[in-house]
């Protein structure tokens, strides 16, 4: 029924004289989510609007559930789309739209047409009542309320004439590849793919880092983690994947620190490595997926200890979630009946039983210190060995 998808879009709108490249980029990212659905499909944009005509055969619902998922889009509405064969033919098209869109009839109203072509003979308001009029006509059961009507029935008068009234939720947020460049902490748990998916949504671009502890984590730890990734990824675009072997920093910090600070000072170390690798791909910040007191290590004097070694920001985009609301946008996005399974990830191998929940960082220096003679070459070690997986498209 549709030949048509019209995007709408909020922030973009506010961007003033650079909207034209936030407005290329979600092009860009719309014609990269249409790529693998069936039919072809033709993405252009107009004077404060997207488009996206659809061939013949195209597979309308794979196309709205693939932009669904493109950030910057704020809704999506399929259209009829006409050529300007006269009023009587537009009143016709729209109430035919209205048989089939709501056949049930007994609907309140409102036309809101919108005149953008100038030389079009009848005004916005003109438009509005006579059109009106004619569904009155053809459907006696609906009635007119232009406060909070149940079905808007939008005619927009550009070169041609764009008939809508379903409008389904998009995304939200920026286009991908407006925002900067992220590197992100990914464990198999919940929270760190909900925070990759809260960053990408502002338009950053993600690489991601995993720690891998073979043999005390397994093959099927790490596909997790891959398989979160290529999930995020679905929004976010391809996203390379960093597998770090972390074993070895692990059972020396073990060997050679108070055990109550094991979790502080692997996490320092694992936000070190995460560091190097992002200044390799000139990323501006972290993304970790913390919360303030969700565990020991997430207190706020443990964050700050943490904080300490990094030099670059360190982005935290659910410190005030609860893990309710957390495990909700998991859902939502579709990774957590990944993050639920049962395969070990490095974080939860070394846990001290009584862990330190407000550190001192002179105190933690102090103890690194007991590292001082291989660390330095273990630290390189896991970052030259890494292994970069691609994922997402």
């Amino acid at each position: 029924m549709f030949q048509a998808l019209l995007i709408k879009y909020a922030e973009i709108a506010i961007k003033g004289k650079n909207r034209y490249l936030f407005e290329d980029a979600l092009v860009a990212g719309m014609r990269r989510a249409l790529a693998d659905v069936e039919g072809s499909f033709h993405v252009y944009k107009t004077q404060g609007r997207v488009h996206v005509e659809l061939g013949e055969g195209s597979d309308y619902d794979g196309a709205v559930e693939a932009l669904q998922k493109v950030f910057g889009i704020n809704a999506i509405c399929p259209v009829l789309v006409l050529e300007d064969e006269g009023f009587n033919r537009l009143s016709d098209v729209v109430c035919d739209y209205i048989r089939q869109i709501y056949p049930e009839g007994n609907k309140t109203f409102k036309v809101n047409a919108r005149r953008a072509r100038k030389n079009y003979p009848l005004g916005s308001m003109e438009i509005n009542a006579r059109l009106g009029g004619k569904i009155l006509e053809a459907f006696p059961d609906m009635r007119v309320d232009v406060h909070s009507p149940q079905v808007r029935i939008n005619i927009e008068i550009r070169e041609k004439i764009y008939v809508y009234s379903i409008s389904i939720p998009g995304a939200g947020g920026m286009p991908v590849g407006t925002g900067g460049h992220a590197m992100m902490l990914l464990s198999g748990g919940i929270d760190s793919p909900v925070a990759g998916y809260m960053i990408a949504k502002r338009g950053v671009v993600l690489d991601a880092v995993y720690f891998h502890a073979p043999p005390y984590t397994s093959e099927r730890a790490k596909q997790k983690v891959v398989d979160l990734a290529e999930i995020v990824a679905r929004y976010a675009g391809q996203i390379r994947l960093h597998v770090v072997n972390f074993t070895e920093i692990q059972k020396y910090i073990y060997e050679k620190c108070p055990h109550d600070e094991l979790t502080i000072i692997m996490r320092r170390y694992m936000m070190r490595i995460a560091e190097k690798i992002a200044l390799e791909y000139d990323c501006q910040a972290l993304v970790t997926g913390e919360s303030i007191g969700q565990v020991a290590s997430q207190t706020m004097q443990s964050l700050l200890v943490t904080n300490e070694v990094c030099h670059i920001p360190v982005f935290r985009p659910l410190i005030g979630f609860d893990k309710q609301e957390i495990i909700e946008l998991s859902e939502k996005i579709g990774t957590y009946e990944t993050s639920i399974l049962p395969f070990e990830d490095c974080c939860t191998i070394w846990v001290a039983r009584h862990p330190v929940t407000r550190p001192n960082p002179g105190i933690i220096r102090m103890h690194e210190e007991n590292l001082k003679e291989e660390i330095d070459r273990m630290f390189e070690t896991a970052v030259t060995s890494r292994e970069i997986i691609m994922t997402g498209k």
